[in-house]
């Protein structure tokens, strides 16, 4: 094949799938979400990546199958490279399909790494300034247990819900907490001692964040503490944040900025740090703002007994 050397393929090994945007993966679904006798389609993409039969014929039910096996394979499996999704076109003989995308791949691939050197520029910054180190007695002891003479408590995962869905909290923390994987939650209404002051917390988060329209941000961040959602300050000490999304949720008048300050803390989705959960069917459309993010669903019967294994994986990162 021109332009397509195994070298370079290996040089695209260690580059993630998630470096590809969505018009590479809509025309890699136009590719191969037909049904032919004479090319392989989706279904024999899927099957070198792994997945099982009944998966493969679970995904047949989807609008979009293509679409949805890179997803999961992105957010279940080591193996999801740019590289090694070029051998497996390969592999299932869609030669046609590596020659005209590759291009495109390969200026996503450039502009991923481009994306990855500007993060890695950041802004000197010396250690008594930094907002995660307690600056007052009061947000020294926050959480239940604070050393208020040593180092904030820590968590795996910051759980940001709606009042009415702590039913489903409750859930999480017994299949995430009380098993074998082990992982630290932390749940405002459990974990967040009482007469904790609000503004301290939002305020030093936007210090931190340096936003230029503080006032505006401090104003809702009190009004936003009162629709029954909480983040703030905890996210610092959480390695990630877990979105529990529900119509009450969509319904509330605090959830655009809700999404928007989640999606602040993890521009692009770096390192996996923002999940939405969608735990019971709702009549209210996904938040768009959301939609590129891979989510957990509770609600799908054939992927149900993988959730909490997926979920637990990825509060587990480093």
């Amino acid at each position: 094949m021109a332009g397509c050397s195994s070298a370079a393929v290996d040089d695209l090994s260690t580059v993630p799938l998630v470096a590809l945007n969505m018009t590479v993966r809509k025309q890699l679904s136009l590719y191969l979400n037909p049904r032919t006798m004479v090319a392989a389609d989706w279904t024999m993409v899927a099957e070198a990546m792994g997945f099982s039969y009944l998966e493969i014929t679970n995904y047949q039910t989807v609008p979009n199958p293509t679409e949805r096996v890179l997803n999961d394979w992105q957010a279940c499996s080591t193996e999801a490279s740019v590289g090694n999704l070029l051998s497996i076109l390969e592999k299932v003989e869609r030669k046609d399909v590596v020659e005209d995308l590759r291009p495109l791949m390969e200026e996503d691939v450039k502009k991923y790494h481009e994306s990855l050197k500007k993060r890695a520029i950041r802004p000197l910054q010396v250690p008594e300034v930094d907002s995660c180190i307690p600056r007052t007695p009061e947000r020294s002891g926050l959480t239940l247990e604070d050393d208020p003479d040593g180092s904030p408590e820590l968590f795996d995962a910051f759980i940001c819900y709606c009042k009415s869905d702590i039913t489903f909290v409750h859930e999480m923390i017994r299949e995430l907490e009380q098993t074998d994987y082990r992982l630290k939650l932390c749940v405002f209404d459990r974990n967040v001692l009482p007469g904790s002051c609000v503004w301290t917390i939002t305020s030093e988060l936007i210090e931190r964040r340096g936003d230029n329209n503080a006032s505006l941000l401090r104003f809702l961040f009190l009004d936003f503490s009162s629709y029954g959602f909480h983040c703030g300050d905890y996210v610092c000490r959480c390695k990630r944040m877990v979105v529990v999304i529900s119509d009450e949720y969509i319904e509330s008048d605090a959830c655009d900025f809700q999404t928007k300050f989640a999606l602040s803390l993890s521009p692009g989705a770096r390192n996996k740090r923002l999940i939405p959960v969608v735990y019971k069917s709702m009549t209210k459309q996904f938040p768009r703002i959301l939609s590129f993010l891979t989510a957990c669903d509770y609600t799908n019967p054939y992927t149900k007994t993988w959730f909490w294994e997926r979920l637990a994986k990825a509060l587990s990162l480093p």
